[in-house]
């Protein structure tokens, strides 16, 4: 059986280009050599055109076409290869981050200085605080993977915070896929009613846990309190790292200063080996403590 070519039926221009390149391939059957060895050739070479012997100049452009690999359609188009490794930085990062010293730890004060002058966003720039707690402090190996509490920002962080309470009515909400708060404060009766909605609230660290404080008697006053600055955290799964947000740049330094050491003293001091201060898309500025 000979090899099965694709036609295409119903476009001319097509179909005629196919049927000249049917034929530029049987001309070139005719002009093909066997293996050749001599001089200039390698051995197994082939050559495309008999010595002595000239291609119409039509021919030979649709020859070297079909010998390219192009087919009778739409000519294939190479993938570029994306380089590999991080996206380079914008040209306003580049500029602040000269003025951060990589190897020197800023005192708390010069620190809060420094991130307000490399805040480059044109929307007031979320100030955060990333903090390594040292591991030989965080007990047995379970407290090390879930190491969490609660802190009160005397400031609050300068967002607003939507705060709802558990009900049947936000049950049916979460269950159409609407989520119109940022913490959801549960009695403990309506856990079993939340358990159906818990796959959707899970993945997105809505869930009320008794161990965050959102799963409680008394749900208006941890409403009042989770209304009015107070910050749950967490350290990431398998590392004792652990992400706050302290303030807005707007702030004044003397806030700022008072939210981070309620921070420092609700995590404890003698549990953290390296801190980190930085606003939204600036460069880390490291805290010596």
């Amino acid at each position: 059986m000979g090899k099965v070519r694709k036609v295409v039926m119903g476009d001319e221009s097509l179909e005629k280009e196919q049927r000249k390149k049917a034929e530029v391939r049987r001309e070139a059957k005719k002009f093909k050599k066997e293996k050749v060895e001599g001089v200039g050739l390698k051995g197994g070479e082939r050559t495309s055109v008999v010595e002595g012997t000239e291609l119409k100049s039509d021919v030979k452009e649709l020859l070297e076409k079909v010998e390219g690999g192009e087919t009778a359609g739409k000519s294939e188009k190479k993938k570029v290869k994306k380089p590999v490794g991080p996206k380079p930085r914008s040209k306003k990062y580049q500029e602040m981050v000269k003025l951060v010293d990589k190897n020197k730890e800023y005192p708390i004060s010069d620190a809060i200085n420094l991130v307000k002058k490399t805040s480059y966003t044109k929307f007031d720039g979320t100030v955060e605080l990333h903090i390594n707690l040292n591991p030989n402090t965080l007990g047995e190996k379970k407290e090390k993977k879930d190491f969490r509490g609660s802190v009160s920002l005397p400031h609050g962080t300068g967002n607003q915070v939507r705060v709802v309470e558990a009900d049947d009515t936000v049950v049916a909400q979460i269950e159409k896929g609407v989520i119109d708060f940022d913490i959801l404060v549960s009695h403990p009766s309506m856990m079993p009613k939340l358990a159906k909605v818990a796959r959707i609230l899970g993945p997105k660290g809505l869930m009320p846990n008794p161990k965050t404080g959102t799963v409680t008697e008394d749900v208006a006053k941890r409403i009042k309190e989770l209304s009015h600055g107070q910050v749950n955290f967490k350290t990431e799964p398998e590392n004792p790292i652990l992400h706050l947000t302290v303030g807005k740049v707007s702030f004044e330094e003397k806030k700022l200063l008072e939210n981070m050491n309620a921070i420092f003293e609700a995590v404890g001091r003698s549990k953290i080996m390296s801190a980190t201060l930085t606003a939204t898309m600036g460069p880390g500025i490291k805290i010596g403590l």
